[in-house]
């Protein structure tokens, strides 16, 4: 029994052995906002209430309500979710411990801060404190009407004030709140990255880590989100475009209603590659005294309002683009999308800004670069692999440390990851084994294994195998950088990992060797710039 007191009251977790070494205290399903629910539906996060006598933190809270299509458990969660977990190797350091503050994938409509995917073992090791929080998904968090009373953006500003729950207690647990590290990957990488240019998280954080995820992607920005929300009411049979009236609706509706129904408010969107997500971040319009999450030009957010003095790491995968494939006729059917039509080259987010025509054409110069103007079905899967590693990935994160680097204020680490062993279940998870053959890939959320002890995956390691050796090196890149600001700081892993700089494009291929290089996807990224500045800018 280990009993913690914060800010709302008395905290009774448990020490627990880990099994590949040591031992570490955790503290599960710590409330950190009012229940998000009632009157609070689509508003701001409220601070927690303080409770009487010792609350139990043994059990995680319950997972935000949801449709888990990545894990394919279905319909789970409650809208009561907002909770947090600390892990923490000792509660009375001699000095206070470097903090890390991860934040979930799962496209902004699934996922949570539970171990089913994330489990602590691997990164407590290393003398660091880590927390991982649940935050509101899909229509509860991203629904945006443009009004005072939906404005959008709920889930990121529960992020916000879990962070700032963090900022108050986290001394409590023998952490250093002056030493956070944020990190995330997918929509957690995509949200990293916006807190790294919101005015509600400056001040919050020292560090940030975005894995395969970047503010620019575009599945990162909602297009027309009244829109959606309209298209979302007539689906339930509601036709009112009166605000006060559209409100009423929604806060009314039972969850099961409003959650995981898919919404297109334009018939192009059927003919989009890689993955639309219905209900994503917003550029909030201003009302009262309301604080907004974000808000403005994004590119010119990220070249110029980046938090000064804040640490980055970010990177991708080296077949991110694997995670949209389902099985052969989900393969069959978006190979001859791309065949038939050249605008499914064309994101959403693309879609609304370049003219039709414009469309078709740049549309063809992605088809002939990626295909050669064949597409062989099945066959070229990896083709079009190749291009969905790009478009929602790739070039989004490499047009977002450009940007970031031109300011020349931020120490900024960029990286290739490309680690390939029994580690890597996307592949698996996914059913895509008969596609891959004896092809080995790095899947878009492949990185995860490396990092954090998946309980669902049922992945227990050898501490004596290579596998164990890869997760060593990358949880110690990691936690190198939580704790110095720098993933190399000596010898010890035998590379030194050198800061981007626009004149060189440094860069770390993590694999199962770390080798230090330049200019990462040169050739196609010299490529997406060019049909840019001819059809976009």
């Amino acid at each position: 029994m280990v009993q913690v007191r914060v800010n709302e009251g008395l905290l009774e977790g448990e020490r627990v052995d880990n099994h590949y070494g040591g031992s570490f205290y955790s503290f599960k399903g710590i409330p950190y906002a009012e229940p998000p629910v009632g009157d609070l539906r689509f508003k701001a996060p409220k601070p927690p209430k303080a409770w009487g006598g010792v609350r139990s933190a043994k059990e995680f809270g319950p997972k935000c309500y949801q449709n888990d299509l990545f894990m394919n458990t279905g319909i789970v969660g409650e809208e009561d979710c907002l909770y947090l977990n600390v892990y923490t190797p000792e509660i009375k350091p001699d000095k206070a411990l470097p903090v890390m503050f991860w934040i979930h994938g799962g496209g902004f409509f699934c996922g949570s801060g539970n171990d089913d995917l994330y489990g602590p073992e691997f990164l407590i090791r290393h003398g660091v404190i880590l927390v991982t929080i649940n935050y509101r998904v899909d229509v509860l968090g991203f629904l945006c009407l443009d009004t005072e009373d939906i404005p959008g953006n709920a889930g990121m500003k529960d992020q916000v004030q879990a962070l700032r729950w963090v900022n108050k207690n986290i001394a409590s647990f023998g952490g250093d709140p002056n030493n956070i590290t944020i990190f995330g990957e997918s929509a957690g990488g995509g949200s990293v990255s916006y807190h790294l240019i919101s005015p509600m998280s400056k001040g919050l954080f020292k560090r940030a880590i975005a894995q395969s995820g970047a503010s620019t992607s575009p599945w990162a920005q909602a297009v027309e989100p009244r829109e959606r929300a309209l298209a979302l009411a007539r689906s339930l049979g509601f036709y009112s475009e009166d605000d006060k009236e559209l409100y009423e609706f929604f806060k009314n509706q039972p969850k099961e209603s409003i959650v995981c129904i898919p919404v297109a408010p334009t018939f192009s969107e059927a003919f989009r590659g890689g993955l639309e997500i219905n209900f994503t971040v917003v550029n909030e319009k201003k009302f009262g005294d309301n604080e907004r999450f974000f808000y403005g030009d994004m590119l010119d957010a990220v070249s110029n309002g980046v938090h000064e003095g804040v640490e980055i790491m970010t990177g991708t995968t080296t077949e991110e683009g694997l995670i949209i494939f389902g099985d052969l006729e989900v393969t069959k059917k978006l190979l001859e999308s791309a065949r038939a039509f050249p605008e499914s080259f064309i994101s959403k987010q693309l879609a609304f800004t370049v003219p039709l025509n414009q469309q078709l054409k740049m549309g063809r110069e992605f088809r002939k670069f990626y295909f050669k103007d064949q597409v062989n079905i099945p066959n070229d899967w990896d083709k079009w692999m190749n291009f969905v590693s790009m478009q929602m990935f790739g070039y989004p994160t490499m047009q977002w440390v450009r940007h970031c680097a031109k300011a020349k204020k931020h120490k900024l680490y960029v990286y290739k990851f490309s680690c390939k062993s029994k580690r890597n279940m996307i592949a698996v998870l996914r059913g895509l084994t008969e596609m891959l053959g004896d092809r080995q890939v790095t899947s878009h959320a492949d990185d995860i294994a490396y990092l954090f002890n998946p309980k669902l995956m049922k992945l227990k390691v050898d501490t004596a195998s290579e596998e164990f050796k890869l997760i060593e090196r990358v949880a110690t890149l990691w936690t190198n950088f939580a704790k110095y600001g720098n993933p190399t700081p000596d010898d010890s892993l035998g590379v030194k990992w050198a800061p981007y700089t626009l004149e060189k494009q440094e860069y770390l291929d993590i694999g199962n060797e770390l080798k230090a290089g330049t200019a990462p996807d040169a050739e196609e990224t010299q490529f997406w710039d060019k049909l840019y500045e001819k059809y976009v800018l």
